[in-house]
């Protein structure tokens, strides 16, 4: 696929999975600073990532949740919480994620998951 062709199916898979509002964000405040790294995670994280199809998104939002909260990546697990519920993740699948995560990633990590993810389900309407 070109880089264009990646940009536009980034585009498009981003948001899909985040929201307009959210990318419509992200872009506003896109500097000439930031601006390469914008189009990288536009090609690459949704344009030849998020956007195969070897998994469902729905999968996809399940690891990357893991993945966020295995690394304390505490802004980035509120952001793709949200996005989760777009993909199909029900809070109960959610909540066995973390419990899994509780294992594999320590509890002080899940602790702090559990934390944000029913703040964020509760916001969002989900629980």
């Amino acid at each position: 696929m070109t880089d264009d062709r990646l940009q536009d199916k980034g585009m498009e898979t981003r948001r899909e999975v985040l929201g307009d509002a959210h990318v419509d964000r992200a872009l506003a405040s896109t500097t000439a600073f930031t601006a390469d790294f914008q189009d990288l995670i536009t090609r690459y994280a949704w344009g030849e990532i998020w956007s195969r199809p070897g998994l469902d998104r729905r999968t996809r939002s399940a690891i990357t949740i893991a993945a966020l909260v295995a690394t304390g990546r505490e802004h980035e697990l509120e952001l793709h919480l949200r996005a989760s519920l777009r993909t199909g993740l029900r809070p109960d699948e959610i909540k066995e994620v973390l419990l899994q995560c509780a294992v594999y990633c320590g509890v002080p990590a899940a602790n702090g998951a559990f934390a944000i993810a029913e703040r964020v389900l509760r916001e969002e309407g989900a629980l």
